[in-house]
């Protein structure tokens, strides 16, 4: 691993960079990395799109386990629910896929090889799953819309078409829930964050984001939002910006954070690597 003298900061929080962060065995690489989430016992699952498809490292860096070859065609999303079930968008499948941490196939969503214009799913992004279980996925590389399942993953709802204006999306590329029922989706190539409420209606917008690509929200409710500056930006619960930095070479395709603070980037290519964002103690506070 490689420590930088790099530190930058959001609002009132200073961060050491760590890049490239992760040790895998000489059998194992890490390239064409796409998407990372973070578990209950904060160990990192980082998305890639070659074999393995998923690698698990503890927080320290250590390389735990892989899995999901021949089970996962094109790993671009992923998200893990509190009860630590891992949720992974099989993009070029068409399909949204549920594991246990061990990488035990529990759910899938979508029929597989089946795209579907306007219905789940055609080339899917990003999933999101609420308090209560219910999945939320953006569908927008094909289809230009979102959709609301239970937390079985029977269909619910969809919303959005084609465009530019409220409720309408140019390639909707990551999603997340809130704790008080938005539902945040970056428009990419509108610019934008659109929000919504759980049943799809339109409730405003946050912009100045060059073509988004991820959306992490932590504990407090701060938003994160990475960019194709590239750029990290915080943002309060109303969408007004409060800290911004330039943590990586090129834009994160992805986001996380862990209980302790720490922030993870998931840098595609030509990078193709995981940065970590080693939070430090603010001046006059005393360290955990």
């Amino acid at each position: 691993m490689a420590i930088t003298d790099l530190v930058v900061g959001l609002r009132d929080r200073r961060y050491r960079v760590e890049r490239p962060w992760g040790e895998t065995p000489t059998d194992v690489r890490i390239d064409v990395v796409s998407q990372l989430a973070v578990d209950s016992n904060d160990n990192v699952y980082v998305a890639q799109r070659i074999d393995p498809p998923i690698v698990v490292f503890d927080s320290d860096g250590e390389y735990l386990r892989s899995w999901g070859t021949g089970v996962i065609a094109d790993a671009h999303g992923i998200f893990i629910t509190s009860d630590d079930l891992v949720l992974v968008v099989d993009r070029d499948a068409h399909q949204v896929l549920g594991f246990s941490p061990e990488g035990e196939l529990q759910l899938e969503i979508g029929e597989r090889h089946s795209p579907r214009f306007q219905q789940p799913f055609n080339h899917p992004c990003d999933v999101a799953v609420a308090g209560d279980g219910e999945i939320y996925v953006c569908d927008g590389y094909a289809n230009s819309v979102v959709h609301r399942f239970a937390a079985d993953g029977a269909w619910m709802a969809t919303w959005g078409e084609p465009g530019s204006g409220p409720g309408q999306f140019t390639t909707p590329h990551a999603i997340w829930v809130t704790d008080d029922d938005q539902v945040l989706v970056a428009d990419r190539e509108n610019n934008r964050i659109q929000v919504f409420d759980r049943e799809g209606g339109y409730l405003t917008e946050w912009g100045d984001h060059y073509h988004p690509m991820d959306i992490y929200v932590d504990a407090a409710g701060l938003v994160y939002v990475t960019d194709q500056i590239p750029r990290l930006s915080q943002l309060d619960s109303d969408g007004n910006l409060i800290g911004r930095c330039r943590p990586i070479l090129n834009g994160a395709h992805g986001i996380w954070g862990d209980s302790q603070g720490n922030l993870y980037l998931a840098e595609s290519a030509p990078q193709n690597r995981v940065t970590k964002l080693h939070v430090e103690p603010v001046p006059g506070e005393a360290a955990n």
